[in-house]
């Protein structure tokens, strides 16, 4: 099946096939058709596998049928994105699907001139990408309204939960017409999506391409046990076996991602960071070069785990294990994009062997180990004898090339060769 039996028009067919897209993955082969007969679709799907796309195109396809203009002040589409990387992200990639044509795509995200977006939205936009607390803003200075909405996409709507959106949707959703059409796109599906989807959509499709929760395929993924503060000394290790590969590194909190990304700097890495403290300016700089390439390293917290749809990158890095295991899934989905393969390598300390037990429930499989001896040695593995987990297979745990292969790490190690961080992270 290609995006001509899925009944686009040939313009954006040919708009596809400009940018070498012509294959529709799975989830854009259940969504869309659906989409475009007019149902409310639930669709669930991991990181990287095109829901973009399975949402954008029907709509861009339905307002393109529909040839008229929007009236100032109004939005005919909106998509509501949690983080405003995403909402970048997104309006990106819709660009690109109506370039040449006269669909006009908006973006309003924290972070950037209010007065700007204002002006944006005088005109009236086609497709409107917004963060629900920019949105909510603007609507109060009565900037946009949303009578004349017809299509609500919640991208990532599982995320928008965990980040406390639950109120704005419930404030914005009502302001839409009752007839409108409701996509919502997640890559899990808890307890409270469900209930979600019952408030915002009316009899949807469910289409599902892989069980929520679970990571690509093409993911080599390992675990390090090691001390916290052993933890710089063995990441420089590590990424000086691909200095040259695309690397994403995730921080807890902003304060340590600044404070590791200065390390990797000082030791000689091309380095950034991206986090709640940068301004909006510093974080699309970011992004930029780390895309572009002049930049190989970047550090990272949650607000970037769903926001970088970067296919070069190679490896992702779980410095800090995260407090939500689901968010796990998000970062490391940020490599193994667009069929290419990836390797995903976490850290455990002592302290984090709780959340390593969490996102493994979440996975349900256990990560193979690449180097240190388990903190919980003496519990028995499932599926296995007492004693622990299986070790990683070295020509498993690292893709083709994909660089040097991690060495095994002990639980005390010295600096790092070649290249020396403190101890601190």
């Amino acid at each position: 099946m290609d995006f001509d039996m899925l009944g686009l028009q040939p313009r954006l067919v040919a708009a596809l096939k400009a940018q070498g897209i012509t294959d529709p993955t799975p989830i854009q082969k259940q969504a869309i058709p659906h989409a475009m007969n007019g149902r409310d679709v639930m669709g669930l799907a991991q990181t990287g596998t095109g829901k973009t796309a399975a949402f954008g195109l029907p709509l861009i396809n339905a307002l393109m049928s529909q040839g008229t203009a929007p009236m100032p002040k109004t939005a005919s589409a909106l998509v509501l994105a949690p983080t405003r990387e995403l909402a970048n992200q997104i309006a990106e990639a819709l660009r690109a699907f109506t370039q040449g044509g006269h669909l006009k795509v908006a973006v309003v995200v924290g972070g950037a001139s209010m007065n700007r977006q204002i002006d944006t939205l005088r005109r009236g936009a086609d497709l409107l990408i917004a963060t629900p607390g920019r949105l909510i803003d603007l609507l109060e200075r009565k900037a946009v309204r949303l009578d004349q909405t017809g299509f609500l996409v919640l991208d990532e709507a599982d995320q928008m939960l965990d980040m406390g959106f639950l109120h704005a949707l419930k404030r914005i959703a009502p302001l839409l017409p009752k007839s409108r059409q409701t996509l919502m796109f997640s890559a899990t599906m808890p307890k409270l999506m469900a209930d979600l989807s019952a408030q915002f959509l009316t009899d949807p499709v469910r289409v599902e391409v892989a069980r929520p929760g679970l990571a690509a395929d093409k993911i080599a993924q390992s675990v390090h046990f090691v001390a916290q503060d052993e933890k710089p000394a063995l990441l420089a290790r590590l990424l000086s076996g691909h200095e040259s590969e695309r690397a994403l590194v995730f921080a807890r909190t902003k304060h340590g991602a600044e404070r590791l990304m200065k390390k990797l700097a000082a030791s000689g890495f091309d380095a950034t960071s991206i986090h709640g403290n940068k301004s909006q300016g510093q974080r699309d700089r970011a992004i930029r070069e780390f895309k572009e390439g002049s930049v190989t390293v970047l550090v990272a917290t949650d607000v970037a785990a769903r926001g970088i749809d970067i296919p070069e990158v190679r490896h992702v890095y779980n410095y800090d294990l995260p407090n939500v295991p689901e968010n796990y899934v998000h970062r490391i989905g940020r490599t193994a994009r667009a069929g290419a393969s990836g390797r995903a390598v976490a850290f455990c300390s002592e302290d984090e062997t709780g959340a390593l037990r969490d996102i493994e429930k979440v996975l349900r499989t256990e990560i193979d180990i690449a180097g240190g001896e388990r903190w919980d040695e003496g519990r028995p593995a499932r599926g296995g004898p007492k004693g622990g987990r299986r070790r990683a297979n070295p020509a498993a745990s690292a893709p083709a090339n994909l660089g040097a292969k991690p060495k095994p790490s002990r639980r005390r190690r010295g600096p790092a060769r070649g290249k020396r961080m403190s101890a601190a992270a």
